[in-house]
């Protein structure tokens, strides 16, 4: 695991497994309302994620999202790649079940839990629900990349909606649907959208990469929250 240091962002700790973890933790106009994860892309904790969670806080939920890089992050690609690579898969695991754990115990969730992901992060929502079985009740990857090794189809439980782009390099659309038709063959519900003409990491409005795509991003949120909102509810 990459060195602690601050991110504004920052905002709750959270018991994992024996250590404490980090994260930013949100709550709807409300004040209650259905749990979920939000998980970052390899860039980290960014403010980008921070207003990714207010706009689903917005929306009905409590959003937590956990900074997997103790506090690092970056708008280097090959920054990013380091960090990636230096990252303890097993303890960003442990703080993924320690969040859906928090968020099952805290008072202000009225409903059941979920995860959204983004890039890395719709990766770690497959792996998340692999891991938790029946504590997860709804999984959104947005254009996920699934590690080589992953092999825990089976132990998914909770229903699956991704999100993926036609011209995307890292998950192309035939790999998309092989994850999909890997899902339901474990035995649990997949639904997978290809949005055509749209770049890998569609969604971050940061355009990092210049792929931000507003009406794809749109089409797919909205999608995202009513899948969400039905089955968290």
């Amino acid at each position: 695991m990459t060195t602690e240091t601050e991110n504004p962002l920052q905002n709750v700790t959270f018991p994992s497994n024996g250590h404490q973890a980090h994260g930013y933790l949100v709550k709807p106009p409300s004040g209650t309302g259905p749990g979920l994860i939000v998980i970052q892309e390899w860039w980290g904790l960014t403010d980008q994620i921070g207003r990714t969670a207010d706009q689903l806080a917005e929306q009905g939920f409590v959003c937590l999202a956990p900074d997997l890089f103790g506090g690092r992050t970056t708008h280097d690609g090959d920054e990013a790649g380091e960090i990636m690579g230096t990252l303890d898969f097993g303890r960003a695991a442990q703080d993924l079940a320690g969040a859906v754990d928090y968020l099952l115990a805290d008072e202000s969730v009225t409903g059941k839990v979920g995860a959204i992901g983004f890039c890395m992060g719709g990766g770690f929502v497959i792996a998340l629900a692999a891991q938790v079985g029946d504590k997860l009740s709804a999984a959104v990857p947005f254009y996920g990349v699934v590690r080589p090794d992953f092999d825990g189809w089976a132990s998914i439980t909770a229903p699956v909606q991704g999100h993926f782009a036609e011209q995307d390099e890292m998950t192309p659309p035939n790999k998309a649907r092989e994850i999909e038709q890997k899902i339901r063959a474990g035995g649990a519900e997949a639904e997978f959208f290809i949005y055509a003409g749209a770049g890998h990491a569609f969604c971050n409005d940061d355009n990092i990469l210049g792929t931000w795509n507003p009406e794809a991003c749109e089409l797919a949120m909205g999608r995202a929250i009513a899948f969400l909102k039905d089955r968290l509810g």
